[in-house]
């Protein structure tokens, strides 16, 4: 990987410095909204299976429509293939139960944003381990969560403003 400009460059290409990771996703429609996201911005998508449908669901492949050719997105079987390929990292783990906000961490060129399932999200286990790594998007007490989807292109935006927009 060679940095020239402020962008990064592998084998001639263009790459997104930015990592976005679903754990055991359950809803295509927020996995296809999820993987446009990352198709626009150039982040790659790894997908921690079990997977909650198939990957060939046409309401996943809807979402995304013609923006497939455009995605990166790379499978794991588990969180434990997840680590043994990627054993370090800039992680950041999203969850409602967070003290910090998205906004006070700083990104880099190598991060990795988690994102939970959509029913139970990140495993217990998983934030316990990374606690000063787990970080959140502000909202009422009252209410329990964003849609996932909607989740993730808030802190991607947010880590893509901090690493100067490299789309």
């Amino acid at each position: 990987m060679v940095l020239y400009y402020g962008l990064y460059y592998m084998e001639g290409r263009r790459i997104m410095p930015l990592n976005i990771v679903l754990v055991e996703p359950e809803i295509p429609q927020n996995t296809g909204n999820i993987s446009r996201t990352c198709a626009v911005t150039g982040a790659t998508l790894h997908l921690v299976k079990p997977l909650g449908f198939s990957v060939d669901d046409t309401h996943l492949k809807r979402a995304g429509l013609d923006y497939w050719k455009l995605l990166d997105i790379r499978y794991h079987d588990s969180l434990d293939d997840f680590f043994r390929k990627h054993p370090e990292g800039d992680f950041y783990f999203s969850t409602t139960k967070a003290r910090r906000f998205y906004t006070d961490v700083r990104y880099t060129n190598d991060s990795f944003l988690f994102f939970g399932k959509e029913t139970a999200g990140l495993p217990k286990w998983l934030l316990e381990k990374y606690q000063d790594r787990c970080i959140r998007i502000p909202m009422r007490d009252e209410a329990r969560s964003l849609n996932l989807s909607n989740s993730v292109a808030i802190i991607v935006y947010e880590a893509l403003r901090q690493l100067n927009f490299p789309i």
